[in-house]
C-alpha cells in the first residue's frame, strides 16, 4: 500500500528488464468480432508491443508464446475482466463485460511479458496456478488532453494515444478544443491554428470506437474564447477579450453553430462545454449595455440558455465547476474556488441535467477533495465529475512525482462511495505554449542499422504517460494500493518506456533548496522553464539560486540523461529534458560571473567566458532548439510553433548580443560607457521562495513591460 509514491521509492527498486521473452499471440479468426479492429489498431500502431496476430509472427521469433482466446461474459460486473490459464498450457482466455476491459487485460499481460514472469505470478515456463482479475473502480475513467495551445495534436497521434489508454483501461477521450474545429461558415474560428477537420474527427472518432473509448467534444461557451474574440469580426460578441457576451442573442446564434459543429461528428451524445474561469463576467461590455447585474445570476442565466441548445441536439452538458463557487466568493482564484466554506445558493436555479466537473490539480490530501465533492452534493449534483492533472503545463517535462500525490489523493478520495464519483478523467493541458514534451515517435525503418539511426522516431511517448498509467492503475484497484513493481512493468510492456528514467528527467524541475509556499494548495515549480528563457544578460532572477550550485547540478542531470537515453531505444525521449539541463549548466550563473569580472577588471577572465562558456551555450541552445523544432512537427500540427520559435529566436539573438557587446569590451581598449547591465545590483524578487516558482514566459524574458 502506498499513500504516494516517494522520488526515492520510484528510484530505489530494480528496473523491469526489456528484452521480452514472451510473445503474445491472438488469433484474428477466433477473436470476438467487437476486439478485431482494436487489437489491428494496437498491433499496427504500437510497434514495439510483443503483440502478434498469430498469421504474423516474426520468422525469428523463438521467445515463448502465450496464446490469447477471449470471451465475452455478461456474467461479469460491469468494468471487470478475468484470466484463466487453461488446460495447463500457457493458452489464455481473457473473459471480459466491455470492450475496454478486454484490452486493459492485454495491457497488463503486456506488463507480466516484459516482467519475463507469467501473468499469475510464477516463473516463466512453469504453468500458471491461479486466476487474474481485476475490476473498474469507475464506470467512465479517460483523458482530457489540450489542443488549444498552440499544440494540436496530428491524427495519427491521437490514435495512438488510443492505443495506449485502450491497453490501460481507459474509456474516455477529450480533446479541448477552444476554438481548433471546423465550424461551418465560420472560417475564423481556429484560423491558421490548425484546427481539425470534421473529417479528421469523424475518423478519430470510429477509431477509439473500435478500442471501446468514447470520445467527448470539451469546447467552450463563455470563457477562454479570446482567439475568437480577438478577431474584429467578432468584436460585437465580446464582454471582454476572453469571455463572450451574455444577454445576447447573436451570441446565441454564434455558440448554437459551435455546439452542433462540435458534437456533429462523434457517437457520444454527452459534451463538456466548460464555463471555466469566465474571470471579469459581466463587466465589460455587458455591462456597458445592460448595467450591472449580479455576475451570478448571469452565469445561471447564461447556462440555461446554453442548456436549451444542447437539448435541442440531444445532449447531455457538463461544465467545469469553478465560477459556481469562485462568483459566490467574489474571488477569482484558486483560492476562492477551493477554501469557500460552504457550496452557493443556487440549487433551484442550476439545471438539473447540468452535470459538475470538479476540478483541482493541486492538493495532496485526500480530505480537501473529499470536503470539495460534499459541497458539490450541497450543490444538487450527487453524481459530480472528477478531474485531476499530469502536470504537464508551462513545463519541458512533467513534474511527475507531484503529479502522483495529487493524483493519488483526487483518485482515492472519488473511489469512497460516498463521493458519488462514476466518472474521472485525467486532464493534460499545455498552457503557455504546449513546451512540455508529448512528442510522438514513429518507426519507419526496415533494418537494425536504420533502427539505430533512428531511434528517436521509433513509436509514441509523451512525458505524461507515467502520470497516467499511475492514474489508470488506481482506477483499477480497491483503496490506494499500487503495486510499484506491476506499475513499472506495466510500463515497460504498454508504452515501451523505462519508469525509472521517466520519473529522474523530472528532476529538471526539482533544483535544490526550494521550499513550499503554502500548505493548503501545492504546485510544482517549473525552474527550468524560467531558466532557460530568463534574459542572460540581465540575469534579474538570479538572487533566487545565488547559493545553490545550479552549474553543477543541470550538468550531472544532462550526463545522466544522455546515458539513459542511449540504454535502451524506447528511452530516446529523454534527448530534450536532457539538452535543457546542458543549456542550464552554462547559462546559471554565466551572467554573474560575467559581471565579476568586469566589475574587478579581469578582461583575460572575462574573455574566456565569452570565447569558451558563452560560445558553447550559443551552440548547445541552437541544438535544444533544433531538438525541439523536429520533435514538434512530428508531434504536432505546424501551426503553433511559431510560438516557441520566437522565443528560441528572441534567446538566440539575446546571447549573440551578448557575445558581440562582451566581445567588443574586453578586446578594445576604448571601453566607453562599460556594460551598464554588470553594475546593476541585483534584487531578489521573490523573497522566500528561491527557486520555488512557477513563472510565465512573460515574466521572466525581461523586467520590462511592454507597452
Amino acid at each position: 500500500m502506498t499513500e504516494f509514491i516517494p522520488f526515492d521509492e520510484v528510484m530505489s527498486q530494480d528496473p523491469p528488464a526489456f528484452d521480452s521473452s514472451v510473445a503474445l499471440i491472438v488469433d484474428s479468426q477466433s477473436t470476438p468480432i467487437e476486439l478485431r479492429q482494436g487489437l489491428a489498431h494496437i498491433i499496427k500502431s504500437l510497434d514495439h508491443v510483443s503483440l502478434y496476430h498469430s498469421h504474423a509472427i516474426p520468422v525469428q521469433n523463438d521467445n515463448v508464446k502465450w496464446f490469447l482466446s477471449f470471451q465475452n461474459d455478461p456474467n461479469l460486473d460491469l468494468g471487470q475482466y478475468s484470466m484463466t490459464p487453461m488446460d495447463q498450457t500457457y493458452d489464455i482466455m481473457i473473459r471480459y463485460r466491455r470492450t475496454i476491459d478486454a484490452f486493459r487485460a492485454v495491457g497488463k499481460l503486456l506488463g507480466a511479458a516484459k516482467a519475463s514472469l507469467s501473468p499469475f505470478g510464477d516463473i516463466l515456463g512453469e504453468v500458471p496456478s491461479q486466476q487474474g482479475s481485476e475490476q473498474a473502480e469507475f464506470v467512465t475513467q479517460g483523458v482530457m488532453i489540450d489542443c488549444s495551445r498552440n499544440g494540436v495534436l496530428r491524427e495519427s497521434r491521437v490514435k495512438q494515444l488510443l492505443c495506449y489508454m485502450a491497453l490501460m483501461g481507459l474509456n474516455m477521450l477529450q480533446l479541448y478544443t477552444e476554438d481548433t474545429y471546423e465550424v461551418e461558415e465560420e472560417p475564423l474560428v481556429g484560423y491558421l491554428r490548425g484546427k481539425y477537420s470534421r473529417t479528421e474527427l469523424g475518423r478519430i472518432d470510429d477509431y477509439a470506437n473500435d478500442l471501446g473509448i468514447e470520445v467527448i467534444p470539451c469546447i467552450q461557451v463563455l470563457g477562454h474564447l479570446g482567439q475568437v474574440l480577438q478577431w474584429p469580426q467578432f468584436a460585437h460578441l465580446r464582454d471582454n477579450t476572453e469571455v463572450i457576451l451574455a444577454n445576447y442573442e447573436p451570441t446565441y446564434e454564434f455558440l448554437e453553430k459551435l455546439i452542433k459543429a462540435a458534437s456533429g461528428t462523434f457517437r457520444s451524445k454527452r459534451i463538456h462545454i466548460g464555463c471555466d474561469e469566465a474571470y471579469g463576467l459581466g463587466e465589460g461590455r455587458y455591462r456597458q449595455l445592460f448595467g450591472y447585474k449580479d455576475p451570478t445570476d448571469i452565469f445561471l442565466d447564461h447556462i440555461r440558455r446554453v442548456m436549451e441548445i444542447c437539448s435541442r441536439y440531444d445532449l447531455e452538458p457538463m461544465i467545469w465547476s469553478d465560477m459556481l463557487f469562485c462568483l459566490a466568493a467574489k474571488n477569482n482564484t484558486l483560492q476562492g474556488y477551493y477554501d469557500l466554506g460552504s457550496a452557493p445558493n443556487v440549487n433551484d436555479r442550476l439545471p438539473e441535467a447540468c452535470n459538475l466537473v470538479f476540478w483541482d490539480y493541486y492538493h495532496t490530501t485526500e480530505d480537501v477533495y473529499e470536503h470539495k465533492l460534499q459541497q458539490h452534493h450541497d450543490l444538487g449534483c450527487t453524481q459530480p465529475w472528477m478531474a485531476n492533472a499530469a502536470w504537464t503545463w508551462s513545463r519541458f517535462w512533467t513534474a511527475l512525482p507531484f503529479t502522483f500525490q495529487s493524483v493519488r489523493a483526487s483518485t482515492v478520495a472519488s473511489k469512497h462511495s460516498v463521493s458519488g464519483v462514476q466518472h474521472a478523467f485525467i486532464t493534460i493541458w499545455g498552457d503557455e505554449g504546449n513546451e512540455c514534451d508529448m512528442q510522438v515517435e514513429t518507426s519507419n525503418t526496415n533494418t537494425c542499422h536504420e533502427t539505430m539511426l533512428n531511434l528517436l522516431f521509433l513509436f509514441f511517448r509523451f512525458s505524461a504517460l507515467p502520470g497516467i498509467l499511475y492514474y489508470a492503475q488506481l482506477g483499477h484497484c480497491k483503496g490506494d494500493q499500487v503495486d510499484i513493481s506491476i506499475l513499472k512493468h506495466d510500463f515497460a510492456g504498454i508504452c515501451g518506456g523505462r519508469f525509472d528514467d521517466w520519473v529522474y528527467a523530472s528532476k529538471i524541475d526539482d533544483a535544490p533548496n526550494g521550499h513550499a509556499i503554502t500548505d493548503k494548495s501545492h504546485y510544482a515549480p517549473n525552474i527550468s522553464k524560467w531558466l532557460l528563457w530568463e534574459d542572460p544578460m540581465l540575469g534579474f532572477l538570479s538572487p533566487q539560486y545565488k547559493d545553490q550550485d545550479l552549474e553543477a547540478y543541470y550538468g550531472l542531470l544532462a550526463d545522466e540523461l544522455m546515458m539513459k537515453k542511449k540504454d535502451a531505444p524506447e528511452n530516446g525521449r529523454l534527448e530534450l529534458p536532457a539538452r535543457v539541463a546542458r543549456v542550464l549548466s552554462l547559462k546559471c550563473h554565466l551572467r554573474d560571473r560575467c559581471a565579476l569580472a568586469y566589475k574587478q577588471d579581469d578582461l583575460a577572465t572575462l574573455s574566456d567566458l565569452v570565447h569558451h562558456r558563452l560560445t558553447a551555450l550559443q551552440q548547445e541552445t541552437d541544438a535544444l532548439w533544433q531538438c525541439h523544432r523536429r520533435l514538434w512537427h512530428d508531434m504536432y500540427k505546424p501551426f503553433g510553433w511559431e510560438v516557441l520559435e520566437l522565443r528560441y529566436g528572441g534567446l538566440r539573438t539575446r546571447l549573440a548580443t551578448m557575445h558581440h557587446r562582451l566581445s567588443q569590451y574586453s578586446d578594445d581598449e576604448d571601453k566607453g560607457d562599460g556594460i551598464p547591465e554588470f553594475e546593476a545590483d541585483l534584487q531578489p524578487l521573490f523573497f522566500g521562495s528561491t527557486t520555488n516558482l512557477l513563472l510565465d514566459y512573460a515574466r521572466v524574458a525581461s523586467p520590462s513591460r511592454p507597452g
